[in-house]
């Protein structure tokens, strides 16, 4: 029998003054068997980062069709592509032909290391942007997750503030 995927209720409350958005989202997050925790909050803050009205949840690690999150135009064109993790060239290179503006977050220990391999053979395009999540914040903010998550985040400055009800995490975003 196959394992089926836990289910997260997400409140965000989305202050981005950077963009001047400011949104309270409702939304249900599918973790897949095989995605972590530290996976899940990934996409959470790359929503954050990206929010909009378009912008939804695929159903993301079970399908190779689709990125983890999009936003698509109503004639079905792909304005936005955001994958989180570490893909291969080839499924960047994917996103970049079939989407206006294609975001890649990477995170984990390892992230150098994928980088130093991966980099050099991913696409060069106007279209992508590349940047990476410290792995500490990932992790810290992946201790605390409930089935139901009640998120605020703050964006101002190219910062990017977390509370979690249980504390505030100042999330760091680079690149490589």
């Amino acid at each position: 029998m196959a394992l089926k995927p836990t289910i997260y209720k997400l409140n965000l409350d989305l202050a981005d003054s950077d963009r001047h958005h400011y949104q309270n989202y409702q939304l249900t997050l599918a973790q897949h068997p095989s995605e972590t925790a530290e996976r899940m909050v990934v996409r959470i803050l790359a929503f954050a980062l990206n929010a909009s009205e378009a912008l939804t949840f695929t159903k993301g690690i079970s399908t190779s069709d689709e990125p983890d999150i999009w936003a698509k135009e109503d004639n079905g064109t792909i304005a936005l592509w955001v994958e989180v993790g570490q893909p291969k060239p080839d499924r960047i290179r994917k996103a970049v032909n079939q989407a206006a503006q294609v975001r890649l977050y990477a995170f984990s220990k390892t992230a150098d290391t994928w980088w130093n391999i991966e980099g050099k053979d991913m696409p060069t395009s106007n279209k992508l942007q590349v940047a990476r999540f410290q792995w500490q914040n990932v992790a810290d903010l992946a201790q605390d997750l409930d089935r139901t998550i009640r998120w605020s985040i703050s964006i101002a400055g190219g910062e990017m503030y977390v509370d979690t009800g249980s504390g505030v995490e100042h999330v760091v975003l680079g690149g490589f």
